[in-house]
């Protein structure tokens, strides 16, 4: 009985399963031409280092280099001051990365398990300054900084990651949220203090977490330009991003070739760590509920 009772729905079904596979393919299609519309400049960046100065010219460009130069990319570490500039841009992002993920790990963990008076407020007060755009605070950062005689330093650019960031403790609240009380509970009862709990249970726990602070601000202290372009006064001092510009605007006729070897150079630690780091950096988010 209930053969023939489906039996007329069965054509159905068939149609509405093909109607979805269809849709998946269509789907799977536009995701693979935006894939390619997104790499587009990255390739063409590839392409361009690997051509002769002449051949960046050329009209109609060419995607496809005649004769691969690369050599292009040991002349560019040899005429850019580029290992100096390289060398400023792991120093400045270490030094944020380490200083970010602490302070705002410390931070978090006292808006998600301790009471105090005004945790609410002044914890919603903290998200509230991730509307604060940086041009806003750029004057008065730069007369602090000033003041204490840091410019000119790369001192600007990672030591404002120790005092924490708001978007990174809001997101290690959320996480911190998600860890069962009891088991705080229990380290209190065996005479743990909140520093000893914060740094042998909480932590180990929000490792997934703390690798997506730590990625996201990796890539944020690796690209920035303004920053630099503010603080930094001698050229021995530049990092990556303003060193390129900087041989950009004094070479007279800019050698694309060498820029965009260099630039390869320059995006490829980032997009190894975050290749690297892609599965811990979606299970991180993923587990990252939003708890109010």
């Amino acid at each position: 009985m209930s053969d023939l009772a489906s039996a007329p729905n069965a054509p159905w079904l068939e149609r509405k399963g093909s109607r979805e596979m269809i849709l998946q393919a269509f789907v799977f299609v536009g995701l693979g031409l935006l894939a390619v519309l997104f790499l587009l400049p990255l390739l063409w960046m590839v392409s361009t280092s690997l051509k002769p100065i002449e051949e960046t010219m050329k009209m109609p460009p060419t995607f496809i280099p005649t004769s691969p130069k690369w050599e292009n990319f040991r002349e560019a570490v040899q005429r850019i001051p580029f290992l100096r500039y390289f060398g400023n841009t792991v120093w400045v992002s270490v030094l944020g990365t380490v200083g970010v993920v602490i302070s705002s790990s410390l931070v978090a963990y006292g808006f998600a398990f301790l009471r105090w008076p005004g945790r609410d407020l002044f914890f919603w007060l903290t998200v509230a300054t991730m509307m604060i755009p940086f041009p806003v605070i750029m004057v008065p950062l730069y007369g602090v900084f000033r003041k204490f005689g840091m410019i000119g330093t790369l001192m600007p650019l990672w030591l404002p990651a120790w005092f924490g960031s708001a978007w990174d403790i809001f997101l290690m609240r959320q996480f911190f949220l998600g860890i069962p009380k009891d088991l705080l509970d229990a380290a209190r009862i065996d005479g743990a203090t909140e520093f000893q709990i914060w740094r042998k249970i909480v932590l180990p726990v929000a490792a997934p977490v703390m690798v997506v602070v730590g990625l996201f601000h990796v890539i944020y202290s690796w690209n920035d330009f303004l920053g630099p372009l503010l603080y930094l006064t001698k050229q021995e001092k530049y990092t990556l991003s303003l060193g390129l510009q900087f041989y950009q605007s004094q070479s007279g006729g800019t050698e694309w070739h060498l820029l965009m070897a260099a630039s390869v150079l320059m995006v490829l630690p980032v997009l190894v760590l975050f290749l690297l780091g892609q599965r811990a950096l979606i299970r991180g988010i993923t587990m990252t509920g939003i708890k109010m």
